[in-house]
């Protein structure tokens, strides 16, 4: 993106009027998304999703305005953005993160929403069933519970010493639909589970930090828009404390995470646009079922590896989509 276009976009300046264009009626988009606008990742996302919906015929400034938010991981500006975005009246709602849904739905109950990235809509109560949503809200899960025991299982693998694992999570954003499932693979991996929820930079820093007093500790990053907004900091900790860890996407580990398994976020946002073509061609969210990941990547980081004091197994080699060395 040309630095001028990326000024206006990040200021949420729109190129063309909401109302009309040269070429017909415009239709309207809000998208709220968990990360920061100056996140390389971030922008990632919000190219991926103009350039499937230019493949399916929709144009920026043509005939879509894109209105773009992403809230840095404080759940106080998901609900004041969520606010400006439906005094809008946009057409659909695109949410990307279990929070944005929240914040839309409260905001715009009647408002077709679509969401990405969110681990348990059902158990949230955003649909009724994954086949079947029912309501004016459907779009892409992220991950099954089961995760947590591959997650489990691939970190004791990279790092067989440890006999401790901190979940690090901030229980105001996270899905922690997922603890349960950590909980109960816990005993199969013989590690014992030390929960590390941290609200802000300051909480995170102490809690990783204490976690790191006692030797042979390992940690379980907890899929969320709070530790994609300092990620660098809990790289830095995890490198500083000689802590192995296991991220949820894959950009942590080229960003310098030992290891991570499971979707891009880039990728979901790119499938969401599916649904918000067929909603803006007529079709209901209600008729819309629940799409599950169709795609999972296991990374890992061999340089990072190396730092650590980790001999890993060929076989969990092996296993990897990518080697980054």
């Amino acid at each position: 993106m040309r630095r001028r276009e990326f000024i206006m976009f990040a200021a949420g300046a729109a190129t063309y009027p909401l109302g009309a264009s040269a070429q017909g009626d415009v239709r309207r988009i809000g998208a709220l998304a968990g990360g920061k606008a100056s996140d390389p990742e971030s922008q990632a996302s919000y190219q991926k999703l103009r350039q499937r919906l230019g493949e399916l015929g929709w144009e920026q400034g043509r005939n879509i305005h894109i209105e773009y938010r992403w809230w840095a991981g404080d759940p106080n500006l998901a609900d004041a953005q969520a606010a400006e975005l439906v005094d809008m009246r946009p057409d659909v709602l695109l949410a990307i993160s279990t929070p944005s849904v929240e914040v839309f739905r409260r905001r715009a109950p009647t408002l077709p929403i679509v969401f990405t990235v969110v681990a348990d809509p059902v158990g949230a109560g955003f649909v009724q069933s994954l086949g079947k949503p029912g309501g004016n809200i459907t779009g892409f899960t992220t991950f099954e519970p089961a995760m947590a025991g591959k997650w489990l299982q691939l970190l004791k693998q990279a790092a067989p010493a440890i006999r401790r694992v901190a979940a690090v999570f901030n229980p105001r954003t996270a899905p922690m639909i997922l603890m349960p499932s950590v909980e109960a693979f816990i005993p199969a991996v013989q590690l014992q589970l030390v929960p590390a929820p941290a609200h802000n930079a300051a909480e995170l820093e102490q809690a990783i930090s204490r976690f790191a007093e006692e030797p042979y500790g390992g940690l379980l990053i907890f899929p969320d828009a709070f530790p994609i907004v300092h990620r660098r900091l809990i790289l830095d900790l995890a490198a500083a404390h000689r802590l192995p860890a296991m991220y949820p996407f894959p950009f942590f580990v080229t960003d310098g995470g030992l290891m991570s398994y499971g979707v891009s976020i880039s990728h979901l946002v790119g499938r969401s646009a599916d649904y918000v073509d067929r909603i803006l061609r007529g079709a209901r969210p209600a008729d819309l079922p629940v799409q599950q990941p169709n795609e999972f990547q296991f990374l890992l980081n061999l340089k990072t590896a190396s730092a650590l004091g980790l001999s890993l197994p060929p076989t969990l080699v092996a296993q990897a989509d990518q080697i980054i060395e």
